[in-house]
């Protein structure tokens, strides 16, 4: 029984720090997702721009054109290096999820070791247990 105490305790010691490494790669998570939504909201606003580039007819002579279409493209470059940098951050992003599942499932399994041996030593407990007043229970 000493023992099965002493495996409870470190079950214990061992789902606090898997509750740890999971608040870890949770805040990591949430770093990268964050990180996602910074890229795809500069895209959007560099497709806007494009968009507005695009449409425009002001030129009033070739220099000006020639200025709007050197600017046109810079823009589209950069959205092409967004365009990628969204797609690293969406790979990153799913990797830092899916150690965040991972944590959990590990802390969830350690919890359930715990609870298995916790319960075990209550049983135990109980069936050693004599009533007071009482007689223990015959051999048959």
């Amino acid at each position: 029984m000493k023992a099965e105490r002493a495996r409870l305790v470190r079950l214990k010691r061992l789902e606090k720090l898997r509750a740890m490494a999971r608040h870890n790669a949770l805040a990591e998570a949430g770093r990268a997702e964050a990180r996602l939504a910074q890229f795809e909201h500069l895209g959007e606003r560099t497709a806007a721009l494009i968009d507005t580039y695009t449409a425009r007819t002001d030129a009033l002579c070739g220099g000006d054109l020639v200025s709007q279409r050197v600017y046109l493209g810079e823009l589209q470059r950069l959205g092409e290096r967004n365009d990628n940098d969204i797609a690293r951050a969406r790979a990153t992003a799913d990797a830092m999820a899916s150690q965040a599942a991972e944590a959990e499932r590990r802390r969830a399994a350690v919890e359930d070791r715990a609870c298995a041996t916790q319960q075990r030593i209550t049983r135990h407990q109980a069936g050693t247990a004599v009533p007071l007043g009482g007689r223990p229970p015959r051999a048959s």
